[in-house]
Order: C-alpha cells, then structure tokens, then sequence
C-alpha cells in the first residue's frame, strides 16, 4: 500500500507483466487469496511473491490506540510476517502455485529474498 513502493521498478518489470495486489501489511487476507485465486485460474499466473518492507507503519503498531473496530493485523517482525503470508499462499487449496517472500528496504532499495 505504501506509495514510496513502485514495485515494478524495484522487480525490473513493465506495466502488464504482473498482476500487483497491495494493502496495509502486505497481508495475505482471504481477500488477497480470492484475488490471487482468479489471477491463477482465469490468467494462469503461477507465481506469487509476497513483498514486505522496512518502516511499515503497521510493525509494532499498538492496535488499541487506532480505535477503530476492525482487526488491522500489527506485527513485531516483519520477516515472520511475510513467510506467514507466504504460508497462506501456499497452504490455500483454490491455488497452486509456486510461492516466495522478499524484503524491500526503502532506505537503500534492495529487496531481500526470505
């Protein structure tokens, strides 16, 4: 979700050569799954790469003083919480695909594989 990412600069890609999906955490939601599962059927994609980064603003966020009502799902570390994402990639049936996770760092611009 974070607008100092352009992920198809950072991954060396053209506009049309990936489907990107982006939200707050880069969390893989059932939302994400839905999409993601529409990418691989109806498009054929085979390949997910779950992108996390440095200074996300939902690391360490104490969830009880946003106020609001809705699960926004903080975390403490961020390697965890993409290979959990990646988990998710892989574990969900309506898919088959290959997944991977990486680490984008906005202070130098390199993406770390996990």
């Amino acid at each position: 979700m974070d607008a100092r990412l352009d992920p198809l600069s950072f991954l060396g890609l053209a506009d049309g050569d990936v489907n990107v999906i982006r939200n707050a955490g880069g969390i893989v939601t059932d939302d994400v799954l839905r999409s993601l599962a529409v990418s691989h059927h109806l498009l054929g994609t085979e390949q997910v790469l779950v992108v996390g980064h440095t200074d996300c603003g939902l690391t360490g966020l104490d969830e009880r003083t946003v106020g609001l009502d809705i699960p926004l799902h903080a975390f403490d570390d961020l390697d965890e919480r993409v290979r959990e994402s990646v988990r998710a990639v892989q574990e969900c049936p309506f898919l088959g695909v290959e997944a991977s996770g990486a680490v984008y760092d906005v202070f130098t611009g390199r993406l770390r594989p996990l």
